[in-house]
């Protein structure tokens, strides 16, 4: 990773930059076609920003709201309501005349640093649906330029490019990290870290297919902006962090701003004490835990009780365990197994039925009941063995 936090700045920057650019081009296109009027501009820049952060804010923390007080019946859809708050943040400031980008930026900016449930797993899926969409717009990219165009745009474009990346950012990095007493190290890698991407040309691409007409290829001219900028600044980059003595081993790259790891993995277990229960009327000081598990919760009806010691388990206590997850799970291979009418093993207990040597009964899916098996739990028609099969 990079020292003083500079990968956050980057990455906070590169967002940020996306709506605003957004908002420049829709502005300059609407006067160019003569759309609006010059006094109205104001109200516009107004609306863009001030509806964008609002709405941006009031979604996100709805969101934040309903992850924390519900609870999605089935598995994975707390990812597609995320998608659905994400398409939401866009959709709502950009019909009411605000900035579309701006407004999902808030939201992922608020919901990112937030503790969630299946944080890790929402961040996964997002990072698979970040690939996909910029596959899409690489291919929609392709459809809409000409290859045959890049040559009589190059020496433009090219005095362009050296432009924005020795002149134009460098200074403005400078006087707006001067005042707070940055390093000069971190502002020369930040002025070369400005890599221009695909927005760019999309924002380009809006230029191209509005009607106002211009006597410049400007979408050509960015296309070539931007393979400038990944080919030469962004292959130079592990360069210059290097020679600028920017980079820190003892960061996690994983922790930058929005991002999010989990240094311990941990699952939790839980299950009911019943009449006859081995635990039942013991102290927790007393009872035999499995190794490497910790009691971390004790639910007695309505009441949450953080075990202690002294604390007497209970009838119908449900118990909380943590443990260490286990990540190797390509070595588990599951299957299910349907007991249909007349099956060889329907009516008979666990502990009389034969099992292959390498298999086991990990669990009984009866219905909307789940069962862990045990040698006497009598096999019933229609029950769905899950079975493990080492490898």
């Amino acid at each position: 990773n990079l020292k003083y936090g500079t990968a956050s700045i980057l990455e906070v920057e590169s967002g940020s930059n996306d709506p605003f650019a957004y908002m420049l081009t829709v502005v300059v296109l609407t006067i160019m076609g003569g759309g609006i009027a010059a006094k109205d501009v104001g109200y516009m820049l107004f609306a863009q920003i001030s509806y964008g952060l609002v709405i941006g804010i009031v979604i996100s923390y709805f969101a934040l709201w309903v992850l924390k007080n519900f609870r999605f019946a089935t598995s994975g859809f707390d990812a597609i309501f995320v998608l659905a708050i994400a398409l939401s943040s866009y959709a709502v400031p950009s019909l009411l005349g605000g900035n579309g980008y701006l407004s999902a930026y808030i939201v992922g900016i608020i919901l990112g640093n937030r503790s969630i449930k299946n944080k890790k797993a929402l961040v996964h899926f997002f990072d698979g649906v970040t690939g996909l969409m910029q596959m899409l717009i690489f291919f929609l990219l392709g459809l809409l330029s000409f290859p045959s165009q890049l040559p009589k745009v190059a020496l433009p474009a090219l005095w362009i490019a050296l432009f924005l990346t020795f002149v134009a950012r460098p200074i403005a990095v400078f006087l707006l990290m001067k005042p707070f007493r940055c390093k000069w190290n971190q502002q020369l890698f930040i002025s070369w870290g400005g890599l221009r991407g695909a927005a760019s040309i999309v924002f380009a691409a809006l230029a191209k297919i509005s009607p106002v007409s211009t006597s410049y290829d400007v979408f050509h001219i960015t296309f070539f902006i931007v393979l400038f900028s990944i080919l030469i600044q962004g292959s130079l980059i592990p360069y210059m962090a290097k020679k600028l003595d920017m980079i820190d081993a003892d960061e996690d790259v994983l922790k930058t701003f929005t991002d999010y790891t989990e240094d311990m993995p941990v699952q939790y277990i839980q299950f009911t004490i019943k009449k006859g229960h081995p635990w039942l009327g013991n102290k927790i000081e007393d009872i035999l835990l499995p190794p490497e598990t910790l009691l971390l919760l004790l639910i007695r009806g309505t009441q949450n009780i953080v075990p202690k010691g002294g604390t007497v388990v209970e009838e119908g206590d449900t118990l909380i365990l943590s443990a260490k997850e286990w990540v190797n799970t390509e070595d588990v291979k599951l299957s299910e197994l349907l007991l249909r009418k007349g099956h060889e093993w329907v009516g008979k207990a666990i502990s009389e039925i034969y099992l292959e040597q390498d298999k086991l009964i990990i669990m009984i899916l009866r219905s909307d009941e789940i069962i862990i098996p045990k040698g006497q739990v009598v096999l019933r028609e229609k029950d769905i063995l899950v079975m493990n099969e080492v490898q």
